[in-house]
């Protein structure tokens, strides 16, 4: 049973030898509100591997104190 809803695909970060791709996407778990996603999916999105989920408002702490460091 499909419990999820991906309404937008932000876009990939790597992809592993086994071909599964680490995505940024925006989707509902279970009905629930929609949150930001990062986790790894097989191709056509009917597996996937463990992940975290972000708030938008969460987000939007992530993306100022992202802004503030070097990348090292």
């Amino acid at each position: 049973m499909k419990n999820y809803v991906i309404y937008r695909h932000i876009g990939n970060l790597s992809k592993s030898n086994n071909g599964w791709v680490k995505e940024l996407n925006f989707i509902s778990w279970n009905n629930r509100e929609p949150v930001y996603d990062i986790r790894t999916w097989n191709q056509d999105h009917t597996r996937y591997g463990k992940g975290i989920m972000i708030t938008p408002k969460q987000i939007l702490i992530l993306k100022e104190l992202l802004s503030e460091i070097d990348i090292f």
